[in-house]
């Protein structure tokens, strides 16, 4: 079976003609495989969705109980039958039930990655290496630019800095699904123990990772008392950086955690006074780490700097070639969205 015909770019998204379902489709579908739970990937309005118990429970949680017609859970490396095509979730290391998927016929086996990371994360399972025929990978930091560094070391940054300034709050601006708990749980190891404020947005996504995982004591900023505030942490989306609801506390010092910090001049840009270089996905580093490991001959290319990745599989002696498949954004963009959609991001009173 050539590849091509086993998965194919549509204006829907990933298709599986021969199994009758799509891969985080664009639009709703008849059958989804859904590789986690970001809204540029899990979108409402689908006859089933097929994805892990954490991305099911966290499309729930974000879109309503009424968000696809019938839901069916797969753990890890359990497979199901589609039509005669064998699908099967790995961990992605993305975020909490994030997975790549496995698609096999006749021998020839497909791994799309969805958005993936091959660094630690204390918040989700570590990313598995899926050999292949064929791989497609994310491409966001798809430039040599993008070298993340240890988030370990940033999280420092921000603990001199409260250290520096204790009469100050430190706002931190992440992505409200899987950063956010991420650098939770990297304060946590540091040794911050002071209770973590967090914004609306950001309070039942993490209160279901809380239910998994130890982050310490957590509170709703609006049952913060005022001269709870100096020299607090409170997490936020990005987009609530520049808002209003940002003149309750002290002499705020905007953080903002994402692998687009690595641009200073995205920073100052923000009025990002403390940019921290933190990802949940690969830098360039891990992706060519990652792309040969998988022992695929053939890599598709997707969502990022797809041309740069092309040119470096060439000269490895892979075949590479872009998908250009449009509507999946990094986290800053759906961040974006979602506020916009929403209408803001002002926390309630």
């Amino acid at each position: 079976m050539r590849p091509e015909s086993l998965l194919v770019p549509t204006p829907a998204g990933l298709c599986c003609p021969d199994g009758g379902f799509h891969i985080d489709p664009l639009r709703p579908v008849a059958r989804a495989v859904i590789t986690h739970a970001h809204s540029d990937h899990a979108r409402p309005g689908h006859g089933a969705v097929l994805a892990t118990p954490e991305t099911l429970d966290l499309m729930r949680l974000r879109l309503g109980d009424g968000f696809a017609g019938a839901t069916q859970a797969l753990r890890y490396g359990e497979a199901v039958t589609l039509d005669g095509v064998r699908v099967s979730l790995h961990p992605a290391g993305h975020v909490l039930g994030s997975a790549q998927v496995r698609v096999e016929k006749d021998g020839l086996v497909i791994v799309a990655s969805g958005d993936y990371k091959d660094r630690p994360d204390p918040t989700c399972t570590p990313f598995e290496l899926v050999p292949c025929h064929v791989f497609i990978s994310e491409a966001t930091f798809g430039l040599p630019v993008f070298r993340h560094g240890d988030a370990a070391a940033e999280t420092g940054k921000l603990l001199r800095s409260l250290a520096l300034f204790p009469e100050r709050t430190h706002l931190l601006g992440a992505y409200t699904l899987g950063k956010a708990q991420r650098l939770i749980a990297l304060l946590r190891a540091a040794g911050w123990e002071r209770p973590i404020l967090l914004h609306g947005a950001a309070e039942a996504v993490t209160r279901y990772y809380a239910g998994r995982m130890d982050l310490g004591e957590l509170r709703a900023v609006r049952d913060a008392a005022p001269d709870e505030l100096a020299g607090a942490v409170v997490l936020c989306p990005p987009s609530a950086l520049g808002d209003r609801w940002t003149r309750r506390f002290p002499d705020p010092i905007a953080c903002f955690a994402s692998g687009w910090m690595r641009i200073r001049a995205r920073a100052r840009q923000r009025g990002v006074e403390l940019p921290l270089v933190v990802s949940d996905h690969c830098d360039w580093d891990g992706l060519t780490r990652v792309i040969p490991a998988t022992g695929a001959a053939e890599i598709w290319l997707t969502h990022g700097a797809e041309e740069a990745l092309v040119h470096w599989c060439g000269t490895r002696g892979l075949r590479a070639r872009p998908l250009h498949l449009v509507g999946y954004g990094d986290d800053e963009e759906v961040e974006a969205i979602e506020a916009a959609a929403g209408g803001t991001t002002e926390e309630p009173a």
